[in-house]
């Protein structure tokens, strides 16, 4: 025991404070904070939904004696509450009010724990008394055991100094009577003290004194080597934990970080690169294996159906019509159905089969941009069937499994809408959403010789009907789907059938995700779902078309 918890020993014991009141808590990241009636009482936090609810039992309930308290890094009005693997997020009003729950709290623990509580003190007794007549290497070091032999040892000066200072006083007073008498010639005044006997009292007290130093000093010697020892025995018990921390870390399998704010896509977020892409990879296979049993039972989305469509645009002018024809022709002077000319200036980041997908590095504002470019061939479908089901909003939430809703905001011409797309929300990430034009266009060869392409162009834009909301980031793209048909000449007499039919594709996809995901994570995501969304896609369309009539 420190001396400090020793001087407690005597002193009365302190009434623990109660408090109750109102707090808001986190509970998920659905519902995120809620108002939860606190109290604490009795070494103890419990919670209940309201005030009036108290009656009918807590919803949960710590207690303090070993419980972990942190005061938010930036948030001035939030502390944390834990036990082990229980973390309680809590906020209140203000920070005096914090600093109020933060005190309260702190004494309930500090007078809980084993350490610094009055009662644990007063459970141990001293073996050594003030007129205790054991020899002093004994009482010392038993004395010591039980951590009481310096505060007994101090308290027999006290009482030494008491004692050494009366007879001073007393030997003070027969010295000054003898000068006194001295002075006056006075040979017969009464001696009212025995100065032999109170020199021999004085003798003992300062033998007394010395005997009680020594004491002190051989406690003090034994505290300090026995503190040694057990400062190197537990320097050696943390470093076999600290290995055998480190070895059962290396061991287990990276736990998926669920729940608190803390660990929320933003700035501050707690979670590394390494958890945050565990916790979207996690979510994101999750979420496919869902789709994978709802495939049979596939609903149309909540949109409003396509016009009637013609296989090119006719109207004269329509709304962005500059900016969607000045998009599709770049991405047809661009069209590149082999790869070769991404072979220098892109970098090859898959490769499957007939497919290869291309990127380059490029930010913006600190936020990974990078363009993609993939190739790719499959057999039994035309470009203007897989163009077609890319573009048409009516079957879009039968393959776009990362949507929530799919709506036409807008039509601007008979090949062209405009429309909000709201995404899955994928935890830790913030949810998003996207607002686009998208246009399919047939580009006919000039000559027999020439490249016949169906191209579908989605570009990110903006619309009055669907301003940005509080909670969800905006994702802005650029993205091309261009496809080339071509048609193995059939034995003399038959028609054409799907076995003759070979369809080459280019996606291309610029996509700036917004928000705050690390740029490694974006990377490897995209690295892993690009080449996925292309075969899930084209099975998709190849099982959709396989007894249907060829669509040229």
């Amino acid at each position: 025991l420190s001396d400090d918890e020793e001087n407690d020993d005597f002193d009365d014991e302190n009434q623990l404070p109660e408090l109750a009141g109102t707090l808001c808590k986190w509970t998920n990241y659905i519902h995120g904070w809620q108002d939860r009636y606190f109290v604490l009482k009795d070494g103890a936090l419990s919670y209940y939904k309201s005030e009036n609810e108290t009656g009918f039992g807590c919803r949960g309930a710590v207690s303090l004696s070993k419980v972990g308290l942190s005061p938010h890094e930036f948030d001035d009005c939030r502390f944390d509450v834990g036990v082990n693997d229980c973390v309680w997020y809590l906020r209140a009003r203000s920070s005096e009010e914090r600093s109020h729950w933060i005190n309260a709290i702190d004494i309930h623990r500090q007078a809980d724990s084993g350490y610094g509580s009055e009662n644990n003190l007063r459970r141990q007794g001293s073996m050594l008394s003030l007129t205790s007549a054991a020899s002093l290497s004994t009482a010392s070091t038993s004395s010591f055991k039980r951590g009481r032999g310096l505060k007994e040892k101090l308290a027999e000066m006290e009482t030494f100094r008491d004692i050494l200072c009366r007879q001073v006083d007393t030997l003070q007073n027969y010295f000054d009577a003898c000068t006194s008498a001295l002075a006056h010639q006075t040979i017969h005044d009464p001696h009212a003290i025995d100065f032999k006997g109170e020199s021999y009292t004085f003798k003992a007290t300062t033998a007394g004194i010395l005997a009680t130093l020594s004491h002190c000093i051989e406690l003090m010697s034994q505290r300090e080597e026995a503190w040694r020892r057990r400062l190197e025995r537990e320097v050696e018990k943390r470093r076999k934990v600290e290995e055998a921390y480190k070895h059962t870390l290396a061991e287990r399998p990276k736990p998926i970080v669920l729940g608190g704010p803390d660990y929320e896509e933003g700035p501050h977020s707690m979670l590394h690169e390494d958890e945050f892409y565990d916790a979207i990879d996690a979510a994101l296979d999750k979420m496919e294996k869902e789709e994978e049993k709802k495939i049979s039972s596939q609903s149309s989305p909540d949109c409003a159906a396509p016009k009637p469509r013609a296989l090119s645009s006719t109207e004269p002018d329509y709304k962005l019509k500059s900016e969607i024809e000045s998009m599709m022709e770049e991405h047809i002077s661009l069209a590149d159905m082999t790869g070769s000319d991404m072979a220098g200036a892109w970098m090859l980041i898959a490769e499957d089969g007939d497919m290869k997908v291309f990127k380059r590095e490029q930010e913006e504002d600190g936020m990974v941009i990078d363009p993609i470019k993939a190739i790719h061939t499959v057999k039994g479908i035309t470009g203007h069937e897989l163009c077609h089901h890319f573009w048409n909003p009516e079957v879009r939430m039968e393959w776009e499994t990362t949507l929530d809703s799919s709506t036409v905001v807008e039509w601007l011409n008979k090949d062209s809408m405009i429309t909000y797309q709201v995404h899955k929300r994928v935890w830790p990430a913030t949810q998003r959403d996207s607002l686009f034009w998208s246009t399919i266009r047939h580009c006919p060869s000039e000559d027999d010789e020439g490249p016949d392409y169906w191209i579908v162009v989605n570009n990110s834009t903006e619309h009055e009907d669907c301003p940005l909301k509080d909670k969800q980031v905006r994702i802005r793209f650029n993205v091309a789907m261009i496809c080339q048909t071509v048609v193995q000449p059939p034995e003399s007499g038959k028609d054409i059938d799907r076995s003759d039919l070979t369809c080459k594709i280019q996606y291309s996809a610029q996509v700036n995700p917004g928000g705050w995901a690390p740029a490694s994570v974006i990377r490897v995501i995209s690295k892993r779902e690009v080449p996925k969304f292309l075969k899930n896609f084209t099975s998709y369309v190849i099982n959709k078309t396989k007894d249907k009539p060829i669509m040229f």
